[in-house]
């Protein structure tokens, strides 16, 4: 692993968090009376846009390392659609966990295989910088949105503690602190990361 690869993560990662400070300023500009908490879903269509956005065209400009396997059509095809399918069953495997939260579903359900999203995070071995930080981003999000809905019993009667505001806030601030933690963490542990070449 070269420094230049971990350095394009970390500018990488830069703009992102750049593109969710845009999306809090921009839309004041052209939108009357928007604020995040008053227009709540507005600014959380904005920021998904801008940040798919930034990504979109990051992934143009920095193109990640391929193989020539990687670069043939039939390949980015097929994994086109195997992301495509693992999206579909990781939006089902969390609706059915956000939606029955605390609800005992692990003991009421045989679960005779792993959910993918699980095998994801925990079983499988990344192939790249790009992917290891991708799941450190992806749990630090988690994290945050979990940490965001600990407000919402609280009688403080404050705007932004209604749901699902204080979630989506709390898995935005994770997901930003996942944008600066992973490239520091691959750094600091750049040495006994090894990835294996498809």
């Amino acid at each position: 692993m070269k420094d230049t690869d971990i350095k394009r993560l970390l500018y990488t990662h830069l703009l992102c968090i750049f593109s969710i400070i845009l999306s809090i300023f921009i839309p004041s500009f052209f939108l009357e009376n928007f604020s995040i908490l008053e227009t709540h879903l507005t600014w959380l269509c904005i920021c998904s846009v801008f940040v798919t956005a930034v990504n979109l065209v990051l992934y143009l400009v920095v193109k990640p390392n391929a193989s020539s396997k990687r670069s043939s059509l039939s390949y980015k095809v097929a994994r086109f659609l195997k992301c495509c399918i693992y999206f579909l069953m990781s939006c089902f495997f969390f609706h059915v966990i956000f939606v029955l939260y605390g609800a005992i579903i692990f003991e009421t359900l045989q679960l005779r295989e792993i959910p993918p999203v699980i095998y994801i995070f925990v079983f499988y071995r990344v192939t790249s910088i790009w992917e290891n930080s991708l799941q450190i981003t992806t749990i630090s999000s988690f994290i945050g949105t979990w940490l965001g809905a600990f407000p919402i019993p609280l009688d403080w009667e404050r705007p932004w503690q209604v749901w699902p505001i204080s979630c989506t806030l709390g898995a935005t601030f994770g997901y930003v602190a996942g944008l600066v933690i992973s490239p520091l963490w691959i750094y600091w542990n750049r040495k006994q990361l090894t990835y294996k070449n498809n």
